[in-house]
């Protein structure tokens, strides 16, 4: 199947799982993972509908940008983000959906500060609770995101989860549910930010449609869309 063709595929199934549990298919977008994939890709990717291209590398991203190959849709980092490389996303990208760390947070402030701007972020959850993932504990969102809250130059937009890999179909579904109520939580706990915490990103190729089940808003697809990666180190 084309790339465009693929892209009509899973947001057809993005619309049916919406439906099949009474959600509007509006509600739900699509981020094309466009990790390792050339411009000319991400281009026609765009023509073909994508409207919201995730990036996991600091690297590729800056090259991309360098060649104007998102032009047309909003970016978002979804990528581990080292505070070192803060300053090449802060401002270039429309949402850091992977702030999993007090640490990053106040560093993404920090450099939003020095531009003079408000950096729209997803605090990152390790639902799983795995030790080789990066993200906050469930026990310590409400600390972190109050935290969020304070800062001037950074705008919390809502909770992003990458759970463990599912060896079975639907083994993911209580993850999502967790993170779900999660969601719930942190927007009825703060007010005075409720209104803004709209984004719940979760949802990969082998399980974006119970992540929609569940109640995603963002979900973010790679190889259902592009096909298997290369190898690590090699471009297609």
């Amino acid at each position: 199947m084309s790339l465009a063709e693929n892209i009509r595929k899973v947001q057809d199934h993005i619309a049916a799982a919406a439906r099949e549990v009474g959600r509007d298919p509006g509600e739900i977008t699509l981020v094309a993972a466009t990790k390792v994939q050339t411009s000319e890709t991400i281009r026609e990717a765009i023509a073909a509908g994508i409207t919201v291209c995730g990036e996991n590398r600091v690297q590729e991203m800056t090259a991309h940008l360098a060649d104007n190959a998102y032009e047309g849709a909003a970016l978002h980092f979804i990528g581990h983000l080292q505070t070192n490389k803060v300053k090449f996303v802060v401002g270039r990208v429309n949402l850091i959906e992977s702030v999993g760390s007090e640490h990053l947070l106040e560093a993404i402030e920090a450099q939003a500060a020095k531009l003079g701007m408000v950096q729209d972020i997803l605090l990152e959850v390790n639902v799983g609770g795995e030790a080789s993932k990066s993200g906050v504990a469930p026990e310590e969102l409400p600390a972190l995101a109050r935290r969020a809250v304070e800062l001037e130059h950074v705008r919390l937009r809502g909770l992003m989860a990458i759970p463990p890999a599912a060896r079975l179909p639907g083994e993911n579904r209580p993850f999502f549910a967790e993170m779900k109520q999660l969601f719930i939580d942190i927007k009825s706990k703060i007010d005075d930010n409720g209104p803004v915490i709209d984004y719940l990103s979760m949802g990969m190729s082998g399980d974006y449609m119970d992540a929609v089940r569940e109640g995603a808003t963002l979900v973010r697809v790679g190889t259902a869309l592009f096909g298997p990666r290369p190898p690590m180190g090699k471009t297609p």
